[in-house]
């Protein structure tokens, strides 16, 4: 169950309007790294859980937060857009700063949405389900939940860097601290599941059934070999069941693929072989003008 508290989590009061920098704003609320991603991964994870209470009890508390940012992120695009010049395009013609902003804002806030956000990217594309991810392992999950965090810090941190509006700036501030509680707590949940379940997802997938002799190989497919100084190239593995070995110049281990010719029917193009007559070089007649019986 949920309720709604009529303060924000945080303030969200630009010092004065910016209907460009509204249309920026717009890729943490609905991007693929945005506030609505990770509040429907997290609470679609949580909803789903099958695991210890516990995990489910933290993943909806964060989920549960993240609603909170989305409203926060909201509220500011809304007063960001407060006098947005949409209207009167022969004034916008007289004023280069009016027809700077009429050029850079996203029309749709005012001919769409009233002068409000949308669950929209920076460039309008609409927020899909598909940027979510919440697959029953915890620490695939977990995994997936760090790069989010990761990921949407980055972007607060570059839209931080776009603006010198205080108010902006200090709503941002908030947001890229909660960013950095969110990776730690991933990072924390992570170790604590890796303890226990190993480091390799599936951890229930018996090793003996994948082709060992290459589970810890790496494996140099481009030119030179600077790749042969990391971590990933040398010494004990992170599951602790081997070791890392370089292979410098792979060789092929599988067959050469030869495929049959397609039936009449799929009106393919025959091998060459079968398209000319012995000794002549000529094309001969590969399928039937007659139709499929």
């Amino acid at each position: 169950m949920f309720y709604h508290v009529k303060e924000l989590q945080y303030d969200a009061k630009p010092s004065q309007p910016d209907p460009v920098y509204a249309k920026k704003l717009q890729e943490i609320l609905g991007g693929q790294y945005g506030e609505m991603s990770v509040m429907m991964q997290y609470l679609f994870q949580g909803w789903n859980c099958r695991a210890d209470n516990k995990y489910r009890d933290m993943i909806l508390d964060i989920a549960t937060e993240e609603i909170a940012h989305v409203e926060m992120i909201a509220t500011m695009i809304a007063q960001l857009l407060d006098g947005a010049p949409a209207h009167d395009q022969e004034q916008a013609a007289q004023d280069p700063a009016v027809e700077a902003v009429l050029g850079g804002m996203n029309p749709q806030h005012a001919i769409v949405n009233g002068l409000g956000a949308q669950p929209n990217d920076s460039v309008g594309f609409p927020w899909t389900a598909r940027y979510t991810i919440a697959s029953g392992n915890l620490l695939a999950d977990f995994r997936a939940n760090l790069n989010a965090e990761s990921q949407g810090r980055l972007q607060v941190t570059r839209l931080y860097e776009m603006t010198t509006d205080p108010g902006v700036r200090d709503m941002l501030s908030f947001l890229i601290a909660r960013d950095t509680m969110h990776q730690n707590q991933w990072m924390a949940a992570i170790e604590e599941l890796e303890q226990t379940q190993g480091a390799i997802v599936p951890s229930t997938f018996n090793q003996e059934y994948e082709k060992q002799e290459v589970s810890y190989s790496f494996m140099n497919f481009s030119e030179g070999e600077e790749s042969r100084e990391g971590r990933w190239a040398s010494g004990p593995t992170f599951d602790g069941q081997g070791n890392f070995e370089y292979i410098q110049k792979p060789e092929a281990m599988g067959q050469k693929p030869e495929l049959q010719p397609a039936p009449a029917y799929i009106h393919g193009t025959p091998p060459e072989e079968l398209r000319k007559i012995q000794g002549t070089g000529k094309l001969e007649p590969s399928y039937s003008n007659q139709p499929v019986q």
